[in-house]
């Protein structure tokens, strides 16, 4: 399987002018092939391939302005932006309930702030420093040092952010299969906020384990609050703007610890699957689950800023890479019905919302941490949606006996 291993390239590397004009003369190619492609669809009605528009800019500054394997890359990357376009269309006619609008083209990059992706195929990248482990690309010469092998290093790419770059080293990694697991027995987590992942599992004696989300939930929060204060600062000056270096700076530095965060939880989960001998792995998400949420500006904004699906996409390929096999399902209902009583789960209907005829009816209700069931125990409830989306996906799996430990949750140490 791929694999990525990143390297931040800072304003103070000896390359980094170099490196922004490439990706600014890569900008400049991206615009000019995609002006070709626009004009031709739109008034002539005809697409312009990634070989049509190679013969109409070959002969442009644009294009010989990047080494020719990199130029060729970016028009590949244009063609692969109209056949996702093309695609996302035929699906939209089709089904337009699961968009939020209609896709559009694609567009042109800023004329002066706008960077693009630069791409180092093998061709591209010194085979005498790959033998040292060091990476050397064409037209700026050395720029990282690598853990890879030679051999399993396949492309390189620098990635333009709000105020670095980041070296992307592609490799193929060899799958290592975990020893011991069992693929009847799963464990099933429910994503949240102030409980990041709850988990729970169908394997006997498992006592369900809750991530805590206090630490994402503090990096975003000192994240806002700084934000506010710098835009307020912004909006002061003689001329408004929106952005500046410090506000990249808080940027970055917030994505950087939420996504520290998120690979720590999504290793501690995979390490207690192995441990546990667990070979199956379902993950619950809602379609459009962050779109028109209606939960109040606060937890608004700490539930849609969390990168949830980045953090189950963590899940799978980590887990995948062991062998354990990965089940995506939908969780409506999941946090409303009672797992102990084995309720009814039902799909939700986009289509139907609020105005569904028949309504489900659960046995309990959710009150804040708990789920409460008249003349029972409560259950925590993100531990109780939990075993819901297990039972979404394998209805029978439970027996008697599991409110002893659906009722005792501990912490996962992250």
């Amino acid at each position: 399987m791929r694999r990525v291993e990143q390297h931040v390239i800072e304003k103070t590397h000896p390359h980094f002018s170099a490196i922004d004009e490439l990706a600014l003369a890569s900008k400049n190619l991206w615009n000019l092939a995609n002006y070709h492609v626009r004009q031709s669809f739109i008034f002539q009605h005809t697409y312009l391939n990634n070989t049509a528009i190679f013969h109409q800019v070959k002969q442009t500054e644009a294009y010989k302005a990047l080494p020719a394997k990199v130029a060729n890359q970016v028009l590949l990357q244009l063609h692969g932006a109209w056949t996702a376009f093309f695609e996302a269309m035929e699906e939209y006619r089709e089904h337009p309930q699961r968009f939020l609008g209609r896709p559009g083209l694609p567009k042109y990059l800023h004329k002066t702030h706008g960077r693009n992706l630069l791409v180092f195929e093998l061709g591209s990248i010194w085979k005498a420093n790959l033998a040292h482990r060091e990476i050397a690309v064409s037209q700026l010469g050395w720029l990282v040092e690598t853990k890879q092998k030679p051999g399993s290093v396949q492309q390189v790419r620098l990635v333009p952010k709000a105020d670095h770059y980041v070296v992307e080293v592609v490799y193929q990694a060899e799958e290592q299969p975990a020893c011991g697991l069992d693929p009847e027995l799963f464990l099933a987590l429910d994503p949240g906020v102030n409980v990041l992942a709850a988990l729970t599992s169908n394997k006997p004696g498992f006592t369900p384990r809750l991530v805590s989300g206090g630490p994402v939930k503090a990096v975003n929060q000192l994240y806002n609050k700084q934000r506010e204060h710098v835009q307020k600062q912004l909006a002061k000056g003689k001329e408004p703007r929106f952005t500046s270096h410090r506000l990249d700076r808080i940027t970055t530095k917030r994505n950087r610890r939420m996504m520290h965060s998120l690979h720590t939880a999504s290793r501690r989960i995979i390490e207690l699957l192995v441990a546990e001998g667990i070979g199956t792995l379902v993950l619950g998400k809602n379609a459009f689950w962050k779109q028109q949420v209606e939960l109040g500006k606060k937890h608004n904004q700490e539930f849609v800023q969390i990168p949830h699906a980045k953090f189950l996409e963590m899940l799978t390929y980590k887990a995948e890479a062991l062998g354990i096999r990965v089940i995506l399902t939908e969780e409506s209902y999941t946090s409303k019905a009672s797992f102990l009583d084995l309720d009814e789960l039902p799909t939700y209907d986009p289509t139907q919302g609020v105005d569904q005829e028949e309504k489900p009816c659960f046995s309990g209700r959710r009150d804040g941490r708990w789920y409460r069931v008249k003349g029972r125990t409560p259950i925590h409830s993100d531990v109780n949606g939990s075993f819901n989306i297990g039972r979404k996906v394998f209805p029978t799996a439970f027996g008697p006996g599991i409110e002893a430990t659906a009722v005792r949750p501990r912490r996962l140490a992250v």
